[in-house]
């Protein structure tokens, strides 16, 4: 059953086709988290008419997007027309600043969470996608990170790797139902497992599940609360036992 927020996603997302068509032009949402990519994902598929949609967040591994739909006619200049920039901040290398020291600073200027894409450091520089509004403030007002003293401009290409790190859980599993994988993974019990997915604390691809044998498959990713997220990286085939060797990689 769709909850009353989801209902309101949905219903924006029909406005912004309704608007493409009535304008034979672009229409585009704020920053999507990936829960939200999902559902829009999944709804274009049934709901964009003649219309054509993309999800960008500003480079190509993004985990926040901005949600577009436009007529077929203009596609060729799409990913040139999202509203949004890619930000950098340069400092000393010997200073450390951490995704949540970048974040934390933006809430502070009282942005929405919505205007603000994906954050990514490195030593001494930090790019971050924001909308074009959200970016003429940020270059005209922000000289500190913290205490730490910044430079920022939005006129440098997104430069950055994209690292992901994740720590490796190997095991064996009677079978690929959710609440054998998830046991893996959280260290509990398959019993206390089948208590949180029916308690909707159990996630498969950003889609609350709450079947215990729901089949997991390879590239699955699982968000268990209190425990964190997950990748069904590898199924590696049978013990002697019969049992299911996996791989599953934790994010760190």
């Amino acid at each position: 059953m769709k909850s009353q927020v989801d209902k309101l996603f949905y219903a924006r997302l029909a406005d912004m086709t309704e608007q493409s068509e009535r304008n034979g032009t672009y229409s585009f949402s704020n920053f999507l988290d990936e829960k939200q990519c999902a559902m829009a994902e999944q709804w274009c598929c049934h709901n964009s008419g003649g219309l054509m949609y993309r999800l960008w967040g500003g480079h190509e591994n993004a985990e926040r997007k901005m949600l577009a739909f436009f007529p077929d006619y203009c596609e060729e200049y799409i990913t040139e027309e999202f509203p949004l920039k890619c930000v950098t901040f340069r400092y000393r290398k010997e200073d450390v600043l951490s995704h949540r020291d970048f974040l934390g600073t933006l809430m502070g200027m009282n942005f929405k969470r919505e205007v603000i894409g994906d954050i990514i450091t490195g030593k001494g520089i930090a790019q971050a996608f924001v909308t074009r509004t959200a970016s003429r403030l940020i270059t005209a007002t922000v000289s500190k990170i913290g205490r730490t003293g910044v430079k920022c401009s939005d006129d440098v290409p997104f430069e950055l790797e994209v690292k992901k790190e994740f720590a490796d859980i190997c095991g064996t599993v009677a079978s690929l139902r959710l609440d054998c994988v998830a046991a893996l993974a959280s260290g509990i019990s398959r019993e206390k497992t089948a208590a949180l997915i029916h308690g909707e604390k159990i996630s498969v691809n950003h889609f609350t599940v709450t079947s215990v044998s729901h089949e997991m498959k390879e590239g699955d990713i699982l968000s268990i609360r209190g425990a964190g997220r997950f990748v069904l990286h590898s199924v590696d085939g049978f013990t002697r036992k019969n049992r299911i060797h996996i791989v599953l990689k934790k994010y760190i």
